[in-house]
């Protein structure tokens, strides 16, 4: 629940509540772009596998090395912009309705923990892309002959 001030007024309290529930919507946005990319890299990963497995390549394993870093690329910058639209939504929730200017940017957050650099190492995404990388290396040594 965004904090109240009762000195708003009815109006005054529907607007903040409306441009949080925007920057709220932009928040979900993100994270279903983050969950998106995990989905992909997950089908193209096995995808590859099995073009590894059935024409007995080891190329395409080689590929997933080039794919999965622009995943982890994208789904860190979806993260960070994310971050920063956390930092905003918590920005607009403690300000007076008189301060708030109703704007979507994020240049001010992007700083710290919000930064696209940052999001990469995050232990969220890394709990899922080490383990890709892991298991394609296995692959490769269970498999050397593919």
């Amino acid at each position: 629940m965004p904090f109240i001030n009762m000195a708003m007024t009815k109006e005054e309290f529907m607007d903040k509540q409306k441009h949080l529930e925007f920057i709220q919507g932009v928040i979900n946005r993100m994270a279903n772009c983050s969950f998106l990319l995990k989905g992909w890299a997950i089908t193209i990963m096995g995808a590859i596998f099995a073009l590894a497995a059935k024409d007995a390549n080891l190329r395409f394993i080689i590929i997933s090395y080039i794919v999965l870093p622009f995943f982890w690329l994208l789904d860190a910058f979806y993260l960070s912009k994310e971050k920063q639209y956390r930092a905003l939504y918590d920005t607009v929730r403690i300000k007076e309705e008189k301060d708030i200017d109703y704007s979507l940017d994020t240049k001010d957050f992007d700083s710290g923990r919000n930064t696209w650099f940052h999001s990469f190492f995050s232990k969220t995404l890394n709990i899922f892309y080490i383990p890709l990388f892991i298991i394609t290396l296995i692959i490769m040594f269970i498999f050397p002959n593919a």
